[in-house]
């Protein structure tokens, strides 16, 4: 199973690395490894995180205040976004509708 992400998505992941990577040397790499850890447990165990809505979960990461929003597809995850946890929880649903 591969993975894939939203455009969105990508910007979230983006903006959020480009924050860490500001905030002090080496948190941007602990940060960048606490997500990759974060989308190796979605693709281990799909399906073993609570549904948010219908199709989609919620993945939270361990280190930072961050959640992975995913759907289960027939052959791959798609993230539909990189959530601070902080901001705005629902931003995400918007996105959902739409695909």
């Amino acid at each position: 199973m591969r993975i894939e992400f939203l455009d969105p998505a990508k910007q979230e992941l983006a903006e959020a690395i480009a924050f860490y990577n500001e905030q002090s040397e080496g948190l941007v790499f602990r940060f960048a490894l606490e997500i990759k850890r974060t989308l190796s447990r979605i693709l281990q165990y799909p399906k073993a995180w609570s549904p948010i809505s219908k199709r989609t979960r919620r993945c939270r990461t361990d280190r930072f205040p961050y959640g992975v929003i995913y759907q289960v597809r027939t052959d791959y995850i798609l993230i539909v976004a990189v959530s601070h946890l902080h901001r705005h929880p629902d931003h995400w649903k918007q996105r959902v509708n739409s695909i």
